[in-house]
């Protein structure tokens, strides 16, 4: 991005614009702003900040709330930041005219800015006073002399009628009329003599009268006086272990910003834990919560930056804060110690969180609620390990919300571990002798001899361990650091440096900043190793820990137990932490084993899952409590491989796919019992090469009725030319699966899989229904095509089910069914007896088999 093109238009000498070497604000959000521009022809100049400069496009209609209107928008020469201040005029030469702020906001975007604009597709927030909302920037195809794009409102809550000429104030218009000089301008002048609208208002506000009832029927809930006043957060007591005891819950320790609201007579403050206004810093949080309408209220909870996969990142946070990046930010809410009128600290804390979730209903964009679980605080701190979390809240279920550290909430914070090499120190301060810190650097994967700064530890060193560290490190001391060190902290002061011979062992909880350590604490001197050791690729980072201990702060090891032994996978291997704990409760099945049927059957369960996208089913808390559907990557994952997809809406979204056994079993880390599978591959996922077929029986519907209708299913396939596949769903049913080779659009399979399902239903209406409502599947079996749509799932090949006995989906060839007695005859303990026996998969082949459904097509054309 450079401000050349800008220079050369302009004679700086004769124009009050500002000069392209005009200083970039210093720790401000990115911001938009629109210009109304009087020029020969009035137009909107849109500018969005993406680094030190303004994207800009003229918008000759200036931007519309209507998502079915398309605003061209001519890609124009980037401008300085410092013109987001400019008004007045513009006396001669380039874009002599006058010019008025229309707006002016921060902005956020979930991917990379750069990126989304060299693709032709930016997707976007505004949070200005009269542009707000989602928006969208697509490139044209158009040959124009200038790039040209259309500017889109996203359909969100924001969309409506109104049109930019509708939100223009009294100064505007003036200008508007004043400008009056062509007819196109007239007639722009014309249309401003119309009202002034305001910009719409979100929708979808709290209902306050069943939420103001059930606050005022609260147990010691109290009536109250609003106040804008900051309020005294609660605070947590940072504790080695989590409280135990089901008079706990434990929540997410969120890794961001604590921020307090108060709402007033309607009007909404945001706060920092210091007291300190954040309404400016955060306008984007600030209109979310205004959008709940509320007339008085104080609110708790966290900042957070999210990234392009919608995990937390706290260097987001900090980046998107300093102007440096656009991520999304959402605020976190965990408690509501005021409400419409009524004080609640005196309340339980599961009431007021039970009211909290009312209030924001199905969900909100930027608002979030922070989830608990209750009772056994050491399995919440395990989970919070296994996600690589910063740790867990926990808090009394039955206390009020009280300013200060009263023991009612309680932080456990998780550690990690690595090696790094010494590379220098700082100086004593005080009392202390030997040296300050150590200095620590880890290697530099771009340079065989360079190293990176990581950052320094002081803590964690006994008396005698610092002599002994300090007799070996201060002996050649250098003020200049070595040339081969990247990323020096740049506060660093008075430092003294040394070549790398010794390796610290430390614990850290989590990268800050510049990715420098956040609180580290020396474990030992690894006497055993040297730096080279660091570089070797089968070296294995040190294991997170639940918590400091005693042992370890005094720089000795802490034994980690409860792991099973590293599972061997392609050429790496997944950890599989706590193999023990149940997760088939009825079957005392633990999710060791899980892990090692899925090792087991990998070389079958690979050619169904590799390289497409995934929805999976993962069970935390074991098969028979809550189990969630996940297709979006979450924290902690590195060997699930991520692909940007469009779905079936339209809509863009990063879903998870299986690059290797070490992708299966990282997912199996992290609590997966099902794979679910797209007909499509990531690589072509407009394609769909499977067409799946789910028969469904109705209760009391016989399983020899299920084998009759896949039979007469197959037969009807074979007679237009296409063979298929038989599949147990580990479930009541069976799957038969046409395989496509070429591939079809979705749209085209649908129509078939619709159409073959309304024929058996037509064929056998007292055998079959072709429609999902429960009232006509009585005694009948579902004939269900809707997984094929695009973004729609099945269950894969060799897949356990989150069901009692472990049932496990099991492909067939076609001779077995007679054999099979039910949907979920084979289980995690038969299923790997059952591939002992078989020399080949009963699929094997089905990539080969070309077939598609224009053939299929042309045979039904020719029928009689």
């Amino acid at each position: 991005m450079t401000l050349r093109e800008y220079q050369r238009k302009r004679r700086f000498e004769s124009t009050k614009e500002p000069k392209p070497d005009a200083a970039v604000p210093e720790g401000k959000r990115a911001l938009f702003v629109v210009q109304l521009h009087h020029a020969s022809r009035r137009h909107f100049d849109f500018r969005l900040q993406v680094g030190n400069v303004l994207k800009s496009w003229a918008v000759p209609k200036g931007p519309s709330y209507n998502p079915e209107v398309k605003r061209l928008a001519v890609e124009v020469e980037d401008h300085p930041v410092a013109y987001a201040d400019f008004e007045g005029d513009i006396e001669e030469g380039y874009g002599k005219g006058h010019v008025d702020q229309f707006d002016l906001g921060v902005w956020s975007s979930a991917g990379d800015p750069l990126a989304q604009l060299e693709k032709g597709h930016l997707h976007f927030e505004l949070f200005g006073k009269r542009l707000k909302g989602g928006w969208h920037l697509v490139r044209s195809g158009r040959k124009e002399r200038q790039p040209s794009w259309f500017l889109i409102k996203a359909d969100d809550a924001y969309a409506s009628d109104v049109e930019a000429d509708d939100l223009m104030d009294e100064n505007m218009r003036a200008s508007t009329r004043r400008a009056a000089r062509s007819e196109s301008t007239r007639a722009a002048a014309r249309k401003s003599t119309a009202r002034v609208r305001q910009p719409p208002a979100k929708r979808a506000a709290v209902r306050k009268t069943p939420l103001l009832t059930r606050a005022q029927k609260l147990p010691h809930a109290r009536k109250a006086s609003p106040s804008a006043a900051f309020f005294k957060p609660a605070l947590a007591q940072l504790r080695d272990e989590p409280p135990a005891g089901d008079n706990w819950i434990h929540e997410v320790k969120w890794d961001g910003y604590r921020i307090l609201a108060t709402i007033a007579k309607g009007k909404v403050a945001l706060w920092s834990r210091n007291a300190l206004r954040w309404d400016e810093k955060i306008p984007d949080i600030l209109q979310a919560v205004e959008s709940l309408g509320l007339e008085s209220a104080h609110l708790d909870g966290e900042l957070i930056a999210t990234d392009n996969q919608g995990r937390s990142d706290f260097n987001a946070l900090q980046q998107t804060l300093a102007g440096e990046a656009q991520r999304p930010l959402v605020y976190v809410l965990f408690d509501l110690p005021y409400f419409e009128g009524y004080d609640l600290s005196r309340v339980t804390l599961v009431e007021r969180k039970a009211l909290l979730e009312r209030m924001l209903g199905d969900g909100r964009r930027h608002l979030a609620l922070s989830t608990h679980t209750r009772g056994d605080g050491a399995a919440a701190m395990e989970r919070a390990v296994e996600h690589q979390l910063e740790g867990i809240i926990s808090k009394r279920a039955d206390s009020g919300y009280h300013a200060g550290r009263s023991g009612d909430w309680i932080k456990a914070k998780r550690l990690e571990g690595d090696e790094f090499a010494v590379v220098g120190y700082t100086p004593p301060k005080g009392s202390r002798s030997g040296f300050g810190s150590l200095l620590l650097a880890r290697p530099d994967p771009q340079r065989r001899d360079g190293w990176i700064f990581a950052g320094r530890v002081g803590t964690g060193f006994s008396d005698r361990s610092l002599a002994e560290t300090a007799s070996l490190i201060t002996a050649h001391p250098s003020r200049n650091a070595p040339s081969n060190l990247k990323n020096i902290d740049p506060l660093l002061r008075d430092a003294r440096w040394i070549s790398p011979t010794l390796v610290a062992e430390v614990y850290y909880r989590g990268i800050g900043n510049n990715h420098l350590l956040r609180q580290p604490s020396l474990k030992t001197l690894r006497m055993d190793k040297s730096p080279d050791d660091l570089r070797k690729p089968d070296r294995r980072v040190a294991k997170a820990t639940p918590g400091p201990s005693p042992a370890i702060r005094h720089g000795t090891a802490k034994k980690v137990s409860g792991r099973a032994p590293a599972a061997s996978a392609g050429n790496d291997t997944v950890t599989i932490t706590h193999p023990d704990r149940v997760v088939y409760p009825s079957d005392n099945i633990t999710k060791g084993e899980v892990a090692e049927y899925y090792r087991s059957i990998m070389k079958w369960l690979l050619p169904g899952v590799l390289d497409r996208p995934l929805s999976i089913i993962r069970c935390p808390e074991g098969a028979e409590k809550t189990c969630f559907f996940q297709k979006h990557p979450i924290q902690g994952l590195h060997r699930v491989g991520t692909v940007r997809l469009k779905e079936e809406k339209g809509s863009q979204a990063v879903y998870l796919f299986a690059r290797d056994a070490d992708s299966v079993l990282e997912l199996v880390q992290f609590g997966t019992l099902e794979f679910h599978v797209w007909g499509a591959t990531a690589a072509r996922p407009d394609n769909a090469d499977r067409i799946v077929f789910d028969l469904d029986p109705a209760p009391k519907v016989g399983w020899a009725r299920v084998v009759a209708a896949a039979r007469l299913l197959r037969g009807l396939l074979s007679r237009i030319g296409l063979q298929s596949f038989l599949r147990t769903t580990g479930g009541k049913g069976l799957h038969v699966v046409v395989p496509l080779n070429p591939g079809c659009p979705w749209a085209q399979v649908k129509d078939f899989s619709r159409a073959m399902a309304s024929t058996m239903a037509a064929m056998h209406p007292q055998e079959f229904v072709d429609t999902a409502s429960k009232a006509k599947r009585a005694g009948k079996i579902y004939v269900d095509y809707l997984r094929n749509s695009r973004g729609a799932t099945s269950i894969a090949n060799y897949s356990l089910r989150a069901r009692k006995g472990a049932p496990v989906a099991t492909p067939l060839r076609w001779e077995e069914l007679s054999k099979i007695e039910r949907g979920d005859a084979f289980t995690i303990h038969t299923l790997p007896r059952r591939l002992a026996r078989l020399r080949k998969d009963p699929w094997e082949g089905i990539a080969a088999i070309g077939q598609s459904l224009d053939s299929a097509i042309a045979v039904l054309n020719k029928a009689p």
